[in-house]
């Protein structure tokens, strides 16, 4: 059993978000959730061999998924001792009022809303979710917090669908320091992948037909859940690979444009 940092597994592709280079590609109209009896042979594939000081779901948007409650009890089975956190944008939690019952019964279980903005057109939309979380809390007396991640946007790559393309710097020390997901490990396939965009890079190009530019971290092999202790501990020590140099460098941080998507686009 080795220890580590933290895990991560998306339940949804889609977002009702729209957020410029968003690291999953959920702003490119990916759609998809994660069925609960997948989501468990996943995890049961490592609850013996890592144990995450702090497994999270997400997305996309994890509360587009109908049963997202439901995710909470089969993580806390294979993982008794982790931290469980539900990172959501939040404007959806209402779908889900059975979710602080399950947070309490299960105990250690988060909610971190991250908002992708901070005009007042922002902040006027969150506030149905504030109080309603307000209410969850003296209620359940469950455990909520938020962090403004606009503050720290940046792109991750370059352009958009089939004209994507990575940044290359072939600075892959430099990428890595840079990087917001390098502490970010997913799982998913029944496998862990070094971040998020490597991860869905292969959604991206099954929609898309990306370049060849893309084909070296196409190519990317994630570790799987049979592999030896010796590439178990190999890969969480790790730090940056080959992969890393499809993202920047030098990171360019931007102001976010307000993430709301056009009518057409709404789920």
């Amino acid at each position: 059993m080795l220890d580590i940092r933290n895990l991560e597994m998306h339940v949804a592709h889609s977002c009702n978000l729209a957020c410029e280079s968003c690291s999953h590609y959920s702003n490119q109209a990916h759609k998809g959730l994660l069925e609960i009896e997948e989501a468990e042979r996943w995890m049961l594939a490592w609850s013996e061999r890592v144990r995450p000081a702090i497994f999270s779901l997400l997305g996309g948007e994890p509360t587009i998924h109908p049963r997202l409650a439901e995710f909470v009890p089969v993580a806390r089975r294979c993982w008794p001792a982790s931290e469980i956190r539900i990172v959501t944008n939040g404007f959806l939690l209402s779908r889900h009022p059975d979710l602080p019952r399950r947070m309490a019964e299960d105990g250690n279980v988060r909610i971190c809303v991250s908002a992708h903005h901070e005009s007042p057109a922002y902040t006027s939309r969150l506030k149905p979710v504030v109080e309603l979380l307000e209410g969850w809390v003296r209620e359940y007396g469950i455990t909520v917090n938020s962090y403004p991640s606009s503050r720290w946007w940046r792109r991750t790559y370059k352009g958009f669908g089939a004209t994507m393309e990575p940044f290359e710097d072939n600075e892959p020390r430099s990428s890595w320091e840079n990087c917001n997901a390098r502490f970010c490990p997913q799982l998913f396939d029944g496998r862990i992948w070094k971040c998020g965009p490597v991860a869905y890079l292969g959604m991206q190009n099954a929609k898309y037909g990306l370049s060849e530019k893309w084909r070296p971290y196409l190519d990317y092999r994630p570790l799987e859940a049979d592999c030896p202790d010796s590439e178990l501990i190999a890969f969480f020590t790790r730090e940056e690979e080959a992969c890393c140099t499809m993202c920047p460098a030098r990171p360019e941080h931007f102001v976010l444009p307000l993430p709301f998507p056009t009518r057409a686009a709404r789920l």
